[in-house]
């Protein structure tokens, strides 16, 4: 048998990958994060399967499950939300699987943030404005976080921001922030991102936090921060398809080439 950590994507079912919704139908035990993954992502369980929503479950009663399914040699589907590789919690449980000798396999998924810049309808990597993303969050009441990686950190590169965990700590992203960014830096704060209730809050750090608190959000939200998600229209086109700049698929315009039939 074999574990499959399946990324479920930010909550649309449609946003599931083919090999994901495959795995998904054709496992007898699935394990799905019920508090961030719909029903509908698991609806496609063959009849009979075993289905559990781990929400309110520990690492050993998942783990438990597992050998269970080991001993009878019946495949797991462990449905996480997003892409299981950032903040899934997988890396214990692998750690157990192969102490157990349980074989398993990853399944990526779509992450949130990206489900988030999708329904903004923008890139956020802008030329000559941010060409990297940083993604992290806030300890709050989770684990805490290695020493180095702080907001404050990040913030010198002038990269977009993609802050996980943190939509109840909005005064101190602001407090952070703004020193680095300025008052006016655009705030995107993205809650259930691709699901029917999805909600786009926009704003800059000086009154991102006022609008948040007015919608009264205050779980399963991504924060969007950096220049990048303000630049719509002025800014300069990237060298991907500057004419100017050759490459192995693009010669320079202006060379002819045709082909010599005599060489």
């Amino acid at each position: 048998m074999t574990v499959y950590f399946i990324g479920a994507g930010p909550g649309d079912p449609e946003l599931l990958t083919l090999k994901a919704q495959r795995l998904i139908a054709a496992c007898p035990v699935c394990l799905f994060a019920g508090s961030l993954v719909p029903p509908e992502v698991v609806a496609g369980a063959p009849k009979g399967a075993r289905v559990l929503d781990t929400a309110a479950m520990t690492l050993d009663d998942t783990h438990n499950e597992i050998a269970r399914a080991h001993g009878r040699g019946e495949d797991v589907a462990r449905v996480h939300s997003g892409d299981p590789s950032l903040y899934g919690a997988i890396a214990e449980q692998i750690r157990r699987l192969n102490a157990d000798n349980i074989p398993y396999q990853i399944i990526p998924g779509v992450p949130a943030y990206a489900a988030a810049a999708a329904a903004l309808g923008q890139e956020l990597t802008i030329p000559e404005v941010a060409q990297s993303i940083v993604l992290t969050r806030m300890s709050m009441q989770s684990t805490s976080m290695p020493e180095g990686e702080t907001l404050e950190n990040f913030a010198r590169t002038g990269a977009t921001l993609a802050i996980h965990l943190a939509v109840r700590n909005m005064r101190e992203i602001e407090r952070v922030l703004i020193p680095y960014y300025g008052a006016d830096c655009p705030v995107v704060v993205a809650y259930r991102a691709s699901w029917p209730d999805e909600l786009l809050i926009r704003g800059t750090l000086a009154d991102i936090r006022g609008k948040v608190r007015a919608e009264k959000i205050t779980r399963t939200a991504l924060i969007l921060v950096g220049p990048a998600l303000g630049a719509i229209r002025n800014f300069k086109d990237s060298a991907l398809y500057d004419p100017a700049r050759p490459h192995v698929l693009r010669p320079v315009v202006g060379v002819n080439l045709v082909e010599d039939h005599n060489t």
